[in-house]
């Protein structure tokens, strides 16, 4: 708290030195355009003497005018208002001339008719000055929407419930133990006051790790939290040979196929069906508010497309578009100097951070953070029961700069003051909120696998293939979420034709990478490949793949035994056996087996299922896609999300364990609404839950409470 105190000191102190400097050049620029407004004698000063007049003058009229000029108002109260509103040039001339009479050189004349256009053109330049700094803070920030709140009270129509809202908040990417450690040294001081640290504190949520599924990447994460299964959704880009279509989560069309699989196999519309609102996510949970949202992005408009109504809803606001666009320089700025002085201390590992980066950066990092988070804020002031909110910010920054880097810690502290601005908002808000944060995934860090070994992963498939490889290396690309919202916000279309994961023909294999997940499908083959199949037909690729040393399993189809893990030196251990004897899949720790299982079962799964190497001593992976910071797979911190909730909640789940798969932590926020009396998602009764249904078994088990 003492340091927040000093924080804002500084920044107030800062605000009032900027706008004495602008007050000052402004000063100098009309006493040079003005006949009868002098800063010096009639016999001349020095340069230096004219600034310390001019920075004199500036000063003493801003202190007169914040402190007598709050004294004349009371005393003129009485005056009617017409009269009040001439007498304030006035009054502000007759400040300027005491301002300037002060000065101990006795420097400086100014005729009584300038001094009211001097004075005017001060204030004037005073008051935008300080409202372009202002925009930029929290505090001021925070003041104005309660002013809009108070105001949308007076014109609300009937009141709000008494129970409880919930607002749900996404932190992209961010690990439990990086959440936990941010808080632990201070880089998340609200994080930290919510678990009970610091004296006099006592702790109000409490931190729950739990497993993702193989996937752990965005799309089938929030896909299984918000509709409550992510079935059939094998990683974050998987070729369909019905279809002959690569999907991809974070394109439109794709997210909108998803949710509609999703909701026909769950049974509902999702988390977010009644009086709910979805911000900023890849689907929408059934919500009937939506902005921001991928699923409905489109690209022919639509009266039911609204997924960049929150863009214009902000942006709308002047106010908030000069405090969205300083910061949005600044970001661009910040990242130009971190990636030159990374790459002038030669970092490794590092990945390519020019071109359009900066910019995709500071979109991720200010544009859609101030968007979503004004979106959940007026939510909440409008007094809706459930909303679910994804803020990209870390996860974007940490693919590039690593999960553990300075840049990354950096952002982290730009999100915690973004929870306390919504904690602060909600003390205004016209019902009791309960805030929960959570994480779809973490990052596990590791260079790439094309840094490595100098080929991708594609190359090696080429190989095994006996097909051509190139001589250089190509980059594989990217699949930050950022990127889709950055088309999907200024509607660039689809890649339609020439897509880059498409095969120069079908008899060549597709070879798609998901971070440190890839997958290897044979397009001309309508079924998916036996083991016994792709043997006779590459028969070095098997082995290729398996016994390279940036590999750890692989998954494959197999007649004899229904599917089977291989692994180097000739491992290969069916699924059922896989209990007793995990082989390449023990480096993976708890839950790879029935992840994996799982994961086999799906009707769209590849030939190829390929895991990278993971090092369990340091957690690190080789991502087959240019990140420095991957998820997608199994291995290391992309697998441990958090759940950060209320202690008037539940807890997260019974004895036995971790909490696995989005599609249990889902059952738990759809309990958490029901014990806040918000909505209940209508289930089918004549199905069996989505925790019943799963093809592994879900553990109930009691994760301590870190806080205590």
């Amino acid at each position: 708290m003492r340091g927040e105190r000093w924080r804002r000191i500084a920044s107030q102190t800062g605000r009032s030195v900027a706008v004495w400097a602008v007050s000052t050049l402004t000063l100098l620029v009309l006493a040079g355009i003005l006949p009868d407004f002098r800063l010096r004698d009639a016999d001349g000063d020095s340069a230096t003497d004219i600034g310390v007049t001019a920075a004199f003058g500036a000063g003493a009229f801003g202190v007169l005018s914040a402190v007598v000029w709050p004294l004349l108002v009371r005393l003129l109260l009485l005056v009617p208002a017409l009269v009040l509103g001439l007498l304030v040039f006035f009054l502000n001339g007759a400040l300027l001339l005491v301002a300037l009479w002060l000065n101990p050189a006795e420097r400086g004349a100014v005729a009584p008719e300038t001094a009211v256009v001097v004075a005017a053109v001060m204030s004037a330049v005073a008051s935008a000055t300080g409202a372009a700094l202002a925009v930029r803070d929290d505090d001021a920030y925070r003041r104005r929407l309660y002013r809009l709140a108070d105001r949308r009270r007076r014109r609300s129509g009937p009141p709000c419930p008494a129970a409880p809202g919930t607002v749900f908040l996404q932190l992209d990417g961010v690990g439990h133990d990086v959440l936990a450690d941010a808080a632990a040294r201070g880089l998340m001081p609200t994080v930290a006051r919510w678990l009970g640290a610091g004296a006099g504190h006592r702790p109000t949520h409490r931190l729950t790790p739990w497993r993702t599924d193989w996937s752990s990447q965005t799309g089938a994460s929030q896909l299984g939290i918000l509709h409550g299964s992510n079935h059939d959704v094998p990683a974050f880009r998987w070729y369909e040979k019905d279809t002959r279509e690569v999907m991809v989560c974070n394109r439109p069309t794709s997210a909108a196929v998803l949710q509609r699989r999703a909701a026909q196999y769950a049974g509902h519309d999702g988390l977010l069906a009644v009086d709910g609102a979805s911000r900023g996510n890849l689907f929408s949970g059934g919500a009937g508010e939506q902005a921001l949202v991928l699923s409905i992005a489109t690209r022919r408009r639509s009266r039911e497309n609204r997924s960049r109504a929150g863009y214009f809803a902000y942006f709308s606001d002047p106010a908030n578009a000069v405090r969205t666009a300083l910061s949005f320089v600044a970001e661009v700025g910040r990242e130009i100097g971190q990636s030159t002085r990374a790459r002038l201390r030669k970092q490794r590992p590092r990945v390519s951070r020019g071109g359009l980066y900066p910019l995709i950066r500071a979109f991720a990092t200010v544009v859609e953070r101030d968007v979503v988070v004004a979106a959940v804020m007026g939510d909440m002031l409008a007094g809706r029961t459930a909303v679910y909110a994804d803020l990209v910010a870390y996860d974007e920054v940490a693919h590039h700069s690593g999960p553990g880097s300075r840049d990354a810690e950096k952002v982290l502290r730009r999100l915690d003051r973004a929870l306390a601005l919504i904690e602060q908002v909600a003390e205004h808000a016209p019902r009791p909120y309960r805030i929960v944060v959570l994480s779809d995934h973490g990052q596990s860090p590791g260079e790439t696998f094309r840094a490595r070994y100098g080929l991708t992963l594609a190359d090696l498939v080429r190989a095994g293939c006996g097909l051509p490889v190139p001589r250089r290396a190509e980059r594989t690309r990217s699949g930050a979420e950022a990127r889709a919202a950055v088309r999907a916000a200024l509607r660039i279309p689809e890649e339609e034709s020439g897509d880059p994961y498409r095969p120069a023909r079908r008899s060549e294999p597709v070879v798609l990478a998901s971070g440190n997940l890839g997958l290897v499908s044979f397009p001309d083959v309508p079924h998916r490949m036996t083991k016994e199949e792709i043997d006779a037909r590459h028969p070095a690729l098997l082995p290729t793949l398996a016994n390279h040393p940036g590999i750890g399993f692989l998954l494959v189809r197999s007649e004899r035994h229904g599917g089977v893990v291989l692994g180097a030196y000739g491992a290969e251990i069916p699924l059922d056996d896989l209990d007793d004897d995990p082989g390449p899949l023990a480096p993976f720790g708890p839950g790879a087996v029935e992840a994996v299982r799982r994961t086999h079962s799906f009707p769209h799964t590849a030939d190829i299922m390929v895991n990278s190497f993971h090092d369990p001593a340091d957690g690190e992976v080789l991502s087959f896609e240019e990140q420095i910071g991957s998820h997608g797979g199994l291995g290391g911190a992309q697998g441990r999300p958090f759940l950060l909730s209320p202690l008037a909640l539940s807890a997260p789940a019974g004895e036995g364990g971790e909490p696995a798969g989005a599609e249990r932590v889902h059952d738990i926020l759809r309990r958490w609404l029901e014990e806040s009396n918000g909505p209940e998602v209508p289930v089918d009764v004549s199905r069996p839950s989505v925790a019943d249904s799963a093809p592994f078994p879900v553990p109930d088990g009691v994760v301590q409470d870190k806080s205590a």
